[in-house]
Formats: structure tokens, sequence, C-alpha cells
């Protein structure tokens, strides 16, 4: 049974899913303010979190920012206004999925389905295999990567990412076909979000708009990995 923890200070909406959630195999921990929030996910160690952009003394984003300076959870981000520029900021700063406020418990079960089948699966090869590239390892197995012998603070969709380009070098990637194996079934798509998660990437590998050394942007098309092979 996969553990989600909701923190949102709406009491109802917790009891409501904490009901919802039983049919379908998920476990639901609820907390209503940012402390307590941030105290179960060290204690429970959720395999995915829930968070309300509105919420008491600090709001979702910097709740968001706090989780990702220790934590590579998923995060579905919650947002009652549904704008554009609030999910925007939420890529920026390692959300993994979003759902405008009101919306249908069915629909948001369905969301962390596949937020938790991308962390959980769709490896670029069988695990048990490793991604070597000059400076750059990407370890399947364990669902890592390491730069110059360092390891990388990857979220799960920057991993996804990184996993799919280094097992496909040299492959130009659409927008519209890295949101297809990325987001899957997410019908709240946009073409910038693809640039905002290649520019978090890029940024964790080192590139720069001067000099790509892993991913480089193919204009008016998309984008490819051109990491080297290491040397024999």
């Amino acid at each position: 049974m996969s553990k989600i923890l909701l923190i949102d200070d709406d009491e109802k909406l917790g009891d409501l899913l904490q009901s919802f959630f039983g049919r379908f195999d998920l476990n639901l921990i609820a907390a209503q303010d940012p402390e307590t929030g941030l105290q179960k996910l060290v204690a429970e160690s959720p395999d995915l979190v829930i968070l309300d952009v509105m919420l008491p003394g600090q709001d979702g984003f910097e709740v968001c920012r706090t989780i990702r300076k220790t934590s590579a959870v998923p995060i579905i981000m919650l947002t009652a206004r549904g704008e554009v520029t609030d999910r925007i900021v939420g890529l920026e700063i390692g959300a993994d999925d979003y759902m405008p406020k009101p919306f249908e418990p069915r629909e948001l079960v369905a969301r962390i389905q596949n937020v938790l089948r991308r962390s959980q699966t769709g490896d670029a090869k069988p695990k048990g295999s490793k991604l070597e590239y000059e400076g750059l390892t990407v370890d399947l197995d364990k669902r890592s990567a390491e730069l110059d012998g360092e390891p990388l603070d990857l979220t799960t969709m920057e991993y996804q990412l990184l996993a799919l380009f280094a097992g496909n070098p040299g492959q130009t990637y659409t927008r519209d076909e890295i949101l297809n194996e990325l987001r899957g079934i997410d019908a709240q798509l946009f073409s910038r979000s693809v640039d905002i998660l290649i520019s978090r990437l890029r940024q964790k590998l080192g590139d720069t708009s001067k000099q790509s050394r892993f991913i480089k942007t193919v204009w008016g098309t998309g984008y490819v990995f051109v990491g080297e092979e290491p040397a024999a």
C-alpha cells in the first residue's frame, strides 16, 4: 500500500480523501499546517506528497522548496486558482504535477498512480545496467546519477528525463514527445513546462547556453543528448 501525505488546511478534504483513497490501496496521512506536514514527512517517509499552495504560515511553494532541500519525494500541488503562473513556479522548484481546485477525487487518484508509476518504472534500460558517458553515470538500478563523481540531486521527473536522454543518445525529442514520455495521462500539459524542466536539469548538469556538454537545443525542433562515450 502506497503512503500519501496530504498537507492542506482543509480538514474536511482530508477526511473525504482518506475514505476514498482506501478503495485504491492508498493510505492517506493528513496534516493541516506546514510544520506538522514537514514533521510527518520525516516520520512517515511517504511515497508521495499532495501539497496545497494556500497554507497558513507559509505557502505551498515555500514548503516545496523546503522539501526539495532534503528529499526527491514526488509532489503533486493543489492550486485553487489553477493559474499557469502557479504551475510554472511549482515546476521551477521541483513539483511533479498539479491539480486545480475543485477536483474530482478519482482524477487525483489517477494522477497519483501516474506519478508513482513514473517514479518506480519506465527506465530506459533493464534494471541492473548503467548508462555511462564522459563525466556522467546514470544508474538505472539505483535510480540515481553522478556527475564527475559527485551524486546529482534530481527530482523524479529530472531523473526520468535524464534516463530518457542518456538511454537514447543522438535522438532528437520534440517537446510533445517529451511530454508524452514523462507526463502520460496529464491533461494539463503546456510546452513551457518542458523548457523549465530542461533548464533545471541543464543547470544541475553544468550545461550553459554557450556550452552544452550533455543536452543540446535543436532550434525549432526540440532537444538532443550529446554526451560523449567514455574513453577506452
